[in-house]
């Protein structure tokens, strides 16, 4: 056998053990995992497919939807999750770029896909969350022993595609190594064990779900809830048989709001973790006043898995994401010029390491373009690296501000507006301004019931920031456009504000 990554996963395995209780009681032991991975696996062959052939998958969150991945791995084949709320013309963008071989979808979404691949080699099977579909009933005929296919630390075993905000999509190529290697680290890092019952609320189409949460607990023997979605009642009903979650920032600001989320609720959890979107320090500081347990935000990216984490041991601060991991170099760099720049100076965060991807599938100069001669990649985001050493992320490099000549870093400002009275959250983007280029313009979310307006957060800023950095206008909404991940989409806030200052130029010389 020499399956780079698989190899690592069958040799933590314990077959009687238990590796995964889903919400309506069923359990898969990891003698079932092997099993029924090495099923598909003869399914997948049988199809065609052969080593670097990608398989696609848009499938709804399930212990055979795992398996699937796993399979591919046992394969050689180049696992390729689709997001479940991708429409019939993204997937015909991914599936004539990527070129999978198979494609597993909904038995309600099959003929719509049909209508893509037809005339290419793909083939289409089901899969449904119940655990039936075409493509179990071929695996049901397949042997429970496989013989993996041979793969090394640099051949492909997914690509991920990015989220596409600014331009097409671009599928970054993950390797064997990539995804063993920081399993590997977390594992450690976190201090996982087969003893560890993970509360698994993530959706599988993202490395948060799929990578981070699912291989640190294939590595360590360990086992998980596996939810189909996340609800802050089940999280706590679950707590008291578990040891840890991971969870995006929604994930936290739901269990706050739960009485039920007391130091005795959470006294047998030892690990909470917060990644994919920036964790307010409001909401940080409350989890660990009702709980009496910090938080670990760590940062991590489609390209990269996870660059840093907040230590185990020792302070977790908020608003920061920690430490660089064990084998990763980071840095911070001039935008410009690429120049490294000095402790508590904003930049542009580069990262290095055998967590970094290979590449963006057949975009070779835009892989060119995103890393540097000595091998760092150049993440797109902002931050600074603290005298402690704690890195900060100020934001996305296309959400920086630039007005009246002035760079204006949307976090600082948001940090100072979210801890103003009524505030609950809020966003700071740019919007064209017919004097200064942009106009710093603040998108704000009221607590429930609270009657702040707009004089009161220009107000309650004025001695707080610099009047450059200060908000041309504020305005109000009932909640923050996000992703499935909890990302706040300022494009789309940029989008429907695009026009304020245009408008108001034109009431002003009307």
């Amino acid at each position: 056998m020499n399956n780079h990554l698989f190899d690592a996963i069958r040799a933590a395995a314990r077959p009687e053990a238990v590796f995964i209780e889903t919400a309506d009681g069923r359990i898969w032991t990891y003698g079932d995992m092997l099993a029924q991975s090495a099923r598909l696996a003869g399914a997948l062959r049988k199809l065609g497919v052969q080593p670097g052939d990608r398989v696609a998958a848009q499938v709804e969150k399930s212990p055979e939807a795992l398996m699937l991945y796993l399979a591919s791995v046992r394969a050689g084949a180049v696992y390729l999750p689709l997001n479940t709320a991708y429409t019939l013309a993204e997937l015909a963008y991914f599936i004539g770029d990527a070129e999978p071989r198979l494609v597993v979808c909904t038995p309600n979404t099959r003929e719509g896909l049909l209508s893509i691949t037809g005339g290419t080699n793909a083939r289409v099977e089901t899969l449904d969350q119940n655990g039936a579909g075409s493509l179990l009933e071929l695996a049901a005929k397949e042997a429970a022993d496989f013989a993996d296919e041979k793969r090394g630390a640099d051949d492909l075993a997914a690509i991920l595609y990015t989220s596409g905000t600014t331009g097409r999509s671009k599928g970054a190529m993950l390797t064997h190594d990539n995804l063993l290697s920081n399993a590997d680290t977390l594992r450690d890092c976190w201090r996982f064990t087969s003893a560890d019952r993970l509360i698994h609320a993530l959706p599988i189409f993202h490395t948060h779900g799929l990578f981070v949460a699912s291989n640190v607990v294939l590595l360590s023997g360990a086992s998980m809830y596996f939810l189909p979605g996340f609800s802050a009642e089940e999280a706590l009903r679950l707590m008291p048989v578990s040891t840890v979650m991971m969870g995006v920032p929604t994930f936290y600001v739901r269990l706050i709001q739960q009485d039920g989320l007391t130091r005795a609720a959470t006294a047998n959890m030892r690990l909470f973790v917060s990644g994919s979107a920036p964790l307010l320090a409001e909401t940080h500081r409350r989890f660990e006043d009702m709980t009496g347990q910090a938080i670990l935000e760590r940062y991590g990216m489609t390209e990269t898995n996870m660059n840093t984490s907040n230590p185990y041991d020792g302070p977790r601060i908020a608003g920061t994401v920690g430490f660089p991991l064990p084998g990763v170099s980071l840095r911070v760099t001039d935008p410009e010029t690429g120049k490294p720049l000095a402790t508590g100076e904003t930049g542009m965060i580069e990262v290095k390491g055998p967590n970094v991807f290979k590449g963006y599938w057949r975009m070779p100069e835009k892989t060119a373009a995103e890393f540097r001669a000595d091998g760092f990649f150049i993440t797109g985001d902002l931050g600074m690296v603290d005298a402690q050493g704690y890195v900060h992320i100020v934001g996305r490099g296309k959400d920086l501000v630039i007005s009246g000549g002035y760079n204006i870093y949307p976090k600082e400002v948001e940090s100072e507006i979210d801890q103003l009275p009524g505030v609950f959250e809020s966003a700071v983007i740019g919007v064209p301004h017919p004097d200064f280029g942009e106009g710093v313009t603040a998108v704000v979310v009221r607590v429930a019931g609270a009657e702040v307006d707009e004089h009161a957060v220009l107000d309650g800023l004025k001695d707080r920031l610099a009047r450059y950095k200060q908000p041309k206008r504020v305005i109000f909404a009932d909640a923050l456009p996000r992703n499935t991940m909890g990302k706040v989409q300022k494009n789309i806030l940029r989008d429907t504000f695009a026009g304020l200052y245009a408008q108001h130029e034109d009431e002003r010389t009307g």
